[in-house]
């Protein structure tokens, strides 16, 4: 059995030793081209959209949503004057509802909120006020929201909303967590005022994990604007905790949403925060590592001085889940982007399929 697990991981790696293609989303254009992050794929479920933030700004904190076709390049606007935190995450745009709508926030007037956009006519609807969004999946109707981290007067417990209804309910809230890891969270935060941050739900929508943060600066266009750390799991579905973290990491889910990946090369089981590490890999500096869907490689980035590259340079890594064999993809500059105040990283994630990076 061993064998035969070595022999599909080693046939599902094979396809990424050669003849990969690497080419720009947008060629040739004058703006910046963002994904959100290494949680949500830009892909659509059927792998026909691209969604994307762009942005002629220097620091490409005002811009769009769009969705780009992969087959024409046709390119249609979803949200137009957008404002964001940064350029590191864009809008937390995000593809639900098995690709027929898509999420996103933006400060509005002061305000922070959260916003549906129905794919098919245009037609957006704000479905969370004051609050902003963290990361659902493709194909559920769920997306969790949470307070602005570094707001003392923000929400400070953690909300599911239903993109279709609109319907809310609290799911966790912080003193739940307080009384739970008391001792936990006063060795990291003492008395101050704790909240949820973001939100991460697994594939099937029964779990999430999350950080703590608590206030600190009041700028959010600073490093300073809160304090953020730990890593928490909750089972949604049984109304309890699973475990507590004191790293958060970079964490992203395992298509079977019983174990996490996180850094350095580790696989995290949700259910008691107990690690395994991938074996026979190198570190990986500044990685976000993420799973295929069909759940056999990870895909990472890397800063590039340990592998024979400048200060400035950055990889793209594939990898085989059950460890020793990578790959660096796709090696590059990354201070020509972007000039946010927290820069964009390359953040790399599957295509539904599993054949696209």
């Amino acid at each position: 059995m061993k064998l035969l697990a070595w022999m599909l991981a080693a046939s599902s790696f094979a396809p990424w030793t050669a003849g990969v293609d690497v080419s720009p989303l947008v060629p040739g254009a004058q703006r910046h081209s963002i994904h959100s992050y290494f949680n949500t794929s830009p892909e659509s479920p059927d792998g026909r959209w691209v969604l994307f933030y762009t942005s002629t700004t220097t620091e490409g904190h005002k811009g769009e949503v769009r969705i780009r076709e992969r087959a024409t390049g046709i390119e249609k606007v979803l949200a137009s004057s957008i404002t964001t935190e940064d350029a590191h995450r864009a809008a937390c745009q995000q593809w639900v509802s098995r690709g027929r709508t898509v999420v996103f926030h933006d400060l509005r007037d002061g305000h922070w909120v959260v916003a549906a956009v129905d794919v098919a006519t245009g037609k957006q609807r704000v479905i969370a006020r004051d609050r902003m969004v963290g990361w659902g999946t493709p194909d559920g109707d769920i997306v969790p929201v949470y307070g602005p981290h570094w707001d003392a007067k923000a929400l400070r417990d953690l909300e599911l909303v239903n993109v279709n209804d609109g319907s809310v309910r609290t799911s966790v809230t912080a003193a739940a967590v307080r009384k739970q890891y008391g001792e936990q969270v006063n060795a990291r935060f003492g008395d101050r005022d704790i909240s949820i941050f973001f939100p991460i739900l697994s594939p099937d929508a029964k779990k999430v994990v999350f950080k703590l943060a608590t206030p600190s600066g009041g700028d959010f266009r600073s490093k300073a604007a809160s304090d953020r750390e730990t890593l928490l799991g909750y089972d949604l579905e049984a109304g309890r905790f699973l475990f507590f973290r004191a790293k958060w990491g970079h964490p992203a889910w395992h298509p079977d949403s019983l174990r996490l990946i996180n850094v350095p090369n580790l696989l995290i089981d949700a259910r008691s925060g107990a690690e395994a590490a991938i074996p026979g890999l190198p570190p990986f500096p500044g990685s976000h590592p993420s799973i295929s869907p069909d759940g056999k490689l990870f895909a990472s980035d890397t800063t590039l001085e340990k592998f024979g590259g400048t200060k400035a340079e950055w990889g793209v890594v594939v990898g085989d889940l059950e460890g020793t064999r990578y790959r660096i993809l796709h090696r590059f500059r990354n201070d020509q982007g972007a000039k946010s105040w927290r820069v964009s990283h390359p953040h790399p994630v599957f295509s539904a399929d599993s054949r696209r990076i």
